[in-house]
């Protein structure tokens, strides 16, 4: 697992300085702790490449590439669901929007009686091809800007025919997901797969929208989706006044939804061995009742 603990510690390496910074800086990453951080410093990284959308995937038909206009910036999106249909946005892992987020959205987009799945382009087009471009990328993230990205993309299904819309994301953009929950007041409802946003950025009490969040037992991010994180979300959704769930997967490490052939290559080349259907399929499920529950009209 020393791959998965170092890449760990490269994913929530800049949250230390938080504390030392006489201001915060512009996008405040979730804790991490300085053993792994000391981890990190022993890898060895990889130039960085970068590729675009067009060549991350070569099977984008199921999706409607569209822009949304926020602020004085425009992004790209990726639409797939009937229309008129709850809605939900759709948040990336720190890889950006690649084969496996895409994966998400068309399966979110048949469960039930169907949902309007949309995902913003949060790093404008880039996708981290190995660990060090995961790093670069969400190291260079505008978290603030994010969430006003997420907010705009609500704002958008709901104006194009989505009654409500709820918002779900994994890794990086599971801790966006709950963000949005405190930050964006249109959210509905929220689904979030390991991560949780740091204090700077959103505090759970302060939660807006009902939040169902899921951990892997063996998640070894700590202070960001390891299950110390996932019972200290809990404690803090107590003081809130929405409903709430936290599940805990036993056997299961981090990314644990990402069953793809090339998602699980992926995680295995990460030291995360483990492969549990049962689990991916419970989740889903909770994932279903909670979205059905509280966007059905």
């Amino acid at each position: 697992m020393a791959t998965a603990a170092a890449a760990a510690a490269i994913l929530l390496r800049r949250r230390a300085s938080l504390s030392s910074s006489p201001s915060p800086p512009p996008s405040p990453t979730p804790r991490f702790s300085s053993s792994l951080a000391r981890l990190c410093d022993r890898i060895r990284i990889t130039p960085i490449r970068f590729r675009s959308m067009a060549s991350a995937s070569a099977s984008a038909d199921p999706f409607q590439k569209i822009q949304i206009q926020r602020d004085d910036t425009t992004f790209d999106a990726y639409v797939v669901g009937k229309e008129g249909a709850p809605g939900v946005v759709v948040l990336q892992e720190w890889w950006g929007v690649d084969f496996e987020i895409k994966n998400h959205a068309v399966h979110i987009s048949k469960l039930g009686q169907g949902y309007r799945a949309l995902i913003p382009d949060l790093y404008r087009g880039k996708v981290g091809l190995d660990v060090a471009e995961a790093q670069h990328l969400m190291e260079g993230l505008d978290w603030q800007g994010a969430v006003k990205d997420i907010g705009a993309s609500v704002n958008w299904l709901k104006a194009n025919g989505s009654p409500k819309v709820g918002v779900t994301g994994y890794c990086m953009g599971g801790a966006l997901s709950i963000a949005s929950a405190v930050l964006v007041p249109e959210v509905d409802a929220v689904v979030a797969f390991y991560g949780v946003p740091s204090p700077e950025l959103a505090d759970p009490p302060q939660a807006k929208a009902p939040i169902q969040a899921h951990f892997g037992e063996l998640d070894n991010f700590v202070g960001f989706s390891d299950v110390t994180a996932a019972k200290s979300l809990e404690e803090k959704l107590k003081n809130s006044s929405v409903p709430y769930e936290v599940h805990i997967y036993p056997g299961c490490a981090h990314a644990f939804m990402n069953s793809s052939p090339d998602g699980l290559k992926r995680r295995k080349s990460m030291g995360m061995n483990d492969e549990n259907p049962d689990a991916i399929n419970l989740a889903w499920s909770r994932f279903s009742s909670w979205m059905g529950r509280f966007l059905s009209s």
